[in-house]
């Protein structure tokens, strides 16, 4: 594996200063007369400033990011396309999201998630849950991103440069997010095009590398067929249930992705949750009026198609290189054998100027995320907790102010946390590590969101106990159901891992986790009145589209449709 060259530097180095120059002309065009950005809508949410495509490229970048192109193309590697459905149901998610959930953000004037559950419930539910997402966004996001992010890029510059990336990357970020939402949103346009750029170079020379090894010539379309020739199980949808005489390859790829019932449980919960009630997310389409969010969030969920080509494909093209003799030294053997090198490894083999390129598109998916959750740490803080609790009469330009002392602190402790990996994020591994954290989390919080939405008599009591028992009853199937109910029951079946002990499928236990506890919110809901007062007022014109908006809608559709008839 070759290492940085002249040229690769020079080219990453036009990047950060490509971005940042924008990013600083973007702010200098936007600061007000007295010197300052003192609206705390325009610094939060850039209210009415972001266009359509700028909405859209915006979800993108701060969507994908390490986790996505180490842990999905190490997911790749073992599973193949089966895990491309998170992508192409996110598609299906986000047209949800935008025909269903925006609309009643926007007519109630909703610009924080611990906003809409005070307004919609009480002020306990919305503080219990501000400071859940804090330190979700601290200790799992922005860390998690930080060192998955730093580990890939000095897999190429060299390990003793770790901690010198671990800075750079928060820096960079950092200069991203003290301009604020437009800033950060309009940036995101330059990183979306760096890291489709990019990406898709990596994944042309990975399906080179396959040709080549092959003896097929430097045909990246003879290397696809050959990928698809050679490991046939890797370019199914639907993994299937195991029988009795099932190797533990298959048992953890159905753990990992139990084929059909996933979509009867978590996979929804994981992306309507992630799209829908997310901080990080929804904050791009909350300051724009409703057709331009609807059009901007159906505009992503069109590139969301596209993604499994950049962060699945160079993962199994290293899966049939590494089946076939080749990357044993950078994927390792045994049990020093990772997955999760599987994209680094593909990206060791680009040549001279490439390299650069693509490095850069790995790190403006991570400058991108990073300067995402920065924004929503800092916009939960100030509106959430500093303006209610501690500074009830704070200006404009202090609550500016403290968002940004917000932004540095929260880097800052990511930056400390990511130093000697403290959370051991490298031990579990980084996707893993996500999904576990914030699985735990996901059913109790779409929960409350959905009920809270669409049924008016929800209450407030229900709301909090959704929250809890959410994460009680996530926790619960995951370590005690088999124990206490065995591995064979109506409601799961439970299977051996690589561990040698009984494990329900992670989605499994989310789908069941979000069912009970909808169905004891109802029951507590029942017991108060007919009409909850703190009800949102909907009306059916609130959720009709225009011609434009249902045209996309169709497309996505039939692609996502086309996607699951060729790859079932």
């Amino acid at each position: 594996m070759g290492k940085f060259s002249t040229i690769d530097y020079v080219i990453f180095i036009v990047y950060f200063f490509l971005v940042s120059g924008y990013g600083y002309w973007i702010y200098k065009s936007k600061k007000k007369k007295e010197g300052e950005v003192s609206d705390s809508k325009d610094f939060f949410l850039a209210e009415g400033s972001l266009t359509w495509w700028a909405i859209g490229a915006s979800l993108i970048a701060s969507n994908i990011s390490a986790e996505q192109f180490i842990g999905m193309s190490g997911n790749g590697f073992v599973v193949g396309v089966a895990v491309a459905a998170y992508e192409w149901i996110a598609a299906i998610a986000l047209i949800i999201v935008a025909v269903w959930f925006i609309p009643v953000y926007l007519k109630n004037r909703i610009f924080t998630m611990p906003q809409f559950l005070e307004t919609r419930y009480n002020q306990t539910t919305s503080l219990i849950m501000s400071i859940f997402w804090l330190f979700l966004y601290v200790f799992v996001n922005l860390t998690s991103i930080l060192y998955l992010g730093a580990k890939a890029i000095s897999a190429m510059a060299g390990p003793e440069h770790f901690h010198a990336i671990v800075i750079a990357m928060a820096v960079f970020s950092l200069v991203i997010t003290l301009g604020g939402m437009k800033v950060i949103g309009f940036t995101d346009v330059i990183q979306v095009v760096v890291l489709v750029i990019g990406g898709l170079a990596t994944t042309y020379i990975a399906l080179t590398l396959v040709s080549e090894h092959f003896g097929l010539g430097s045909n990246a379309l003879a290397g696809f067929s050959k990928m698809m020739e050679d490991a046939p199980d890797h370019f199914k949808l639907m993994a299937e249930k195991p029988g009795p005489g099932a190797t533990q390859a298959d048992v953890n790829k159905y753990l990992m992705l139990p084929g059909i019932a996933m979509y009867f449980a978590g996979i929804w919960i994981v992306n309507l949750n992630y799209w829908g009630c997310n901080q990080y997310i929804t904050q791009r389409a909350l300051g724009a009026d409703l057709k331009t969010a609807r059009t901007g969030i159906l505009f992503a969920g069109l590139m969301k198609l596209a993604m499994p080509v950049i962060v699945m494909l160079p993962g199994i093209a290293a899966y049939v290189l590494y089946k076939n003799g080749a990357l044993q030294t950078e994927m390792g053997v045994g049990d020093a054998f990772n997955s999760d090198n599987a994209y680094s490894a593909i990206l060791g083999f680009l040549p001279t100027g490439l390299k650069g390129l693509s490095v850069a598109a790995l790190t403006a998916a991570i400058v991108a995320s990073l300067a995402g959750k920065a924004n929503s740490i800092s916009t939960i803080f100030t509106l959430d907790i500093y303006k209610r609790y501690i500074n009830k009469d704070a200006e404009e330009k202090k609550m500016v102010v403290v968002g940004r002392f917000a932004i540095l602190a929260a880097i800052i402790f990511s930056v400390v946390l990511t130093w000697n990996d403290a959370l051991d994020i490298g031990g579990e591994g980084g996707f893993t590590f996500i999904q576990k954290y914030t699985g735990f989390f996901s059913p109790g919080v779409f929960a409350v969101f959905l009920l809270g939405m669409f049924w008016k008599r929800t209450t407030g009591a229900a709301a909090v106990t959704g929250v809890v028992m959410g994460v009680v009853l996530s926790v619960f199937f995951n370590d005690y159901a088999v124990k206490v109910f065995g591995p064979e029951t109506w409601l799961w079946t439970g299977y051996l891992n690589k561990a040698g002990v009984y494990e329900i499928p992670f989605l499994i236990n989310m789908g069941w986790a979000f069912v009970f506890t909808l169905l004891l919110m109802i029951v507590i809901s029942l017991a108060g009145p007919k009409i909850n007062p703190k009800a949102f007022k909907l009306d059916t014109t609130m959720f009709k589209v225009a011609p434009s908006t249902l045209a996309l809608i169709v497309v996505t559709l039939l692609c996502v449709a086309g996607l699951y008839i060729t790859f079932w």
